[in-house]
């Protein structure tokens, strides 16, 4: 095939890829802004809602993705089916954090904007229309900018995941052509498709998200922050009304159902008026109360165990393959997001506090982060076939290549507010050396730090289930380019391989329980910690 050809089909099968991407994009936000919305203008939904979709935004998918395959393609068989399952794969990396920027924008609007709605008698289409769509708009933009170069990952990843059969393989698409040529040692080609995906990225940020950003920027600014303003006006306006009719009505005066706000208040006053003895006797109910739901879900649970193993035979020593499995790739995790911190402190630090050419390197760090690690897979098995431990040194690069680059970004994106005043500081006081180290620098990134040190954690966990273990159709069915001894990514893509969903099934509840344990200590904890120190 000439050069040119060769070019023609990378930019086809590039196409394919970005058409999955197109598509599961526009779900995303579609649904995203459906359940942010929904979630922000209703208590009830809002109570459910963003607790599971901080679960969810926060699992490793990837983990789901032979199960995702196997129900996907067993109900719709064929190329149809794969392209659903890696659309659908795609959609579940990008649609939480839309889903939080349109929540986040509809809950920073005026209350006043609401009580306008009532008394207009707006329904709810007509809400969505003129209020909560142009409102959240904007931070949807941004938010789909991020969801896009998360779903590039999941996007190559998805190509080129075989489990072994056939009726596996997607058939186009830039991460199975760039797969195929590196592993069958056509390396200058293989440099020509990632020139060809890094322009496809490139045109993708400038010509499509650029100017739509920029638009609906324009949007919010010269109409929704005018008709903000003449709510606010005709609120107050109202809401001097009502309170005047109030005041002049019966006792017996008839409230509208909107202003469920009153049954609020009238609970407070009681509250306020309650004796101590009832308000204790209240206290030791619903103590009473909890602790006997707590002791029944023990039961119920203990029971379930013990007849689940007396029932299910080999269940125990399915759980302790689960258990080991999970022990070693949370030590790989760990023991690379340690080398990560190790590199990124002092690399972020010397580039904010003593780099004059930090926007040359943000550039580069932007460029080399738009090319997952999945990509660059084969190039890094076949430089490292020959070294010992070559696996794990293959799972440690891949681990090491999706995590650094959150934790780098996570920093720097505070780098105006650090640059504003910590250079005063340090001039002003004349810190230098050590002290200037551990008292303003350390100090000053760790926000960012937390931050993306989250994203970075939640990302190895996801990169686990390629490094650890993968077969791609790239170049025949069930190739194996990664295999490491023992892992969660192994155990879940040999279980489904052998048929044993009840495995894989264990192992993917044991995982998940482990990572909203670890949120819920860990991260939680820090983060929170962080907010009470800073404030």
């Amino acid at each position: 095939m000439t050069l040119l050809g060769l070019a023609v089909s990378l930019v086809i099968d590039a196409s394919y890829s970005w058409a999955r991407l197109l598509i599961a994009l526009a779900i995303s936000i579609v649904l995203g802004m459906l359940l942010g919305i929904y979630a922000a203008i209703s208590s009830k939904a809002e109570h459910i809602l963003i607790p599971i979709l901080d679960v969810f935004q926060t699992l490793p998918i990837l983990a789901f993705f032979p199960f995702v395959v196997y129900v996907i393609v067993a109900t719709v068989p064929s190329a149809i089916g794969i392209d659903a399952a890696v659309i659908f794969l795609i959609i579940t990396s990008m649609i939480w954090n839309i889903a939080f920027g349109a929540y986040e924008a509809v809950k920073a609007l005026p209350n006043g904007m609401n009580e306008v709605a009532r008394l207009y008698d707006m329904d709810f289409l007509e809400r969505m229309r003129r209020i909560y769509i142009p409102a959240s708009m904007p931070k949807v933009v941004d938010q789909s900018m991020l969801s896009w170069s998360i779903g590039l990952f999941y996007l190559v990843t998805s190509e080129i995941f075989s489990t072994g059969s056939t009726i596996y393989e997607v058939r186009h698409g830039i991460g199975v052509a760039l797969t195929a040529l590196a592993l069958s040692g056509n390396f200058g080609q293989y440099l020509m498709g990632i020139v060809i995906f890094i322009i496809f990225v490139v045109l993708t940020r400038f010509l499509l998200f650029q100017p739509v950003r920029r638009h609906f920027n324009k949007f919010n600014e010269e109409h929704v922050v005018k008709a903000r303003r003449a709510h606010v006006q005709r609120t107050e306006q109202q809401m001097h009304t009502i309170k005047t009719n109030v005041k002049m009505a019966p006792p017996q005066v008839h409230v509208r159902p909107g202003f469920v706000h009153a049954r609020g208040i009238s609970h407070r006053i009681l509250r306020v008026v309650e004796t101590p003895e009832h308000a204790l006797a209240r206290k030791k109910k619903k103590a009473m109360f909890t602790l006997f739901a707590i002791s029944i879900t023990a039961i119920v649970a203990v029971a379930a165990v013990l007849y689940a193993a007396m029932t299910v035979k080999g269940l125990i020593h399915e759980e302790y393959i689960v258990l080991t499995a999970l022990l070693a790739s949370f030590t790989r995790v760990w023991v690379v997001f340690a080398i990560v911190l190790a590199i990124a402190i002092p690399l972020s630090i010397y580039l904010l506090f003593m780099s004059k050419h930090i926007e040359q390197y943000l550039l580069t760090f932007q460029i080399l982060a738009s090319v997952p690690a999945t990509l660059l897979l084969p190039v890094i098995v076949s430089a490292l076939k020959n070294e010992p431990g070559h696996a794990e040194l293959v799972a440690f690069a891949i681990l090491f290549l999706s995590s650094i680059w959150y934790v780098l970004f996570g920093i720097f994106a505070d780098r105006s507010y650090i640059h504003r005043w910590l250079f005063e500081v340090r001039n002003l006081f004349h810190v230098k050396g050590v002290d200037a180290w551990k008292n303003i620098y350390i100090k000053a990134i760790l926000p960012g730090l937390i931050t993306g040190g989250i994203t970075a954690v939640a990302a190895e966990w996801n990169a686990c289930i390629v490094a650890e273990y993968f077969t791609t159709s790239a170049v025949s069915a069930g190739t194996v380019i990664t295999a490491v001894h023992t892992g969660i990514g192994v155990l879940l893509d040999t279980s489904l391989q052998a048929g044993n969903l009840t495995l894989m099934l264990l192992a993917l509840i044991n995982l998940t329980v482990m990572i909203l344990i670890l949120n819920k200590v860990v991260w939680r904890r820090l983060y929170d910690k962080m907010a009470r120190s800073y404030k």
